[in-house]
């Protein structure tokens, strides 16, 4: 039997280091934020050195750095974004998984990679 929208648990919240590279943070969200302050859906994520190759869900491709200090990576950590993109259509949950997401100096997931 399938519980109404409005009996749905909270999502869980999460905790993430705040100073984790900046591949590795968007590996695990699939999200990216534009300048415009729009939030993208990332369809591939290739990473070649220091660099990595992002294609999102509406067609657009570009190169990006792995720094902490970056834009996106401090627009990740403090939330900042106007809305969703609504040609990648990122759903609803994970707007949400995102949102209940914290980032703190001595807490939480070092997001180590699965070697």
């Amino acid at each position: 039997m399938k519980e109404s929208p409005s009996k749905t648990k909270p999502p869980k919240r999460r905790f993430y280091r705040k100073r984790v590279d900046l591949f590795r943070l968007i590996e695990k969200m699939k999200i990216w934020p534009s300048r415009k302050g729009l939030l993208h859906g990332i369809k591939t994520f290739e990473i070649m050195g220091d660099q990595a190759r992002i294609t999102t869900h509406c067609s657009q491709t570009f190169m990006v750095g792995n720094s902490r200090n970056s834009r996106a990576a401090r627009w990740l950590r403090n939330k900042w974004f106007k809305g969703a993109c609504p040609d990648c259509g990122v759903p609803e949950w994970k707007l949400e998984k995102y949102a209940s997401t914290h980032f703190r100096r001595h807490h939480g997931s070092l997001l180590l990679p699965d070697d």
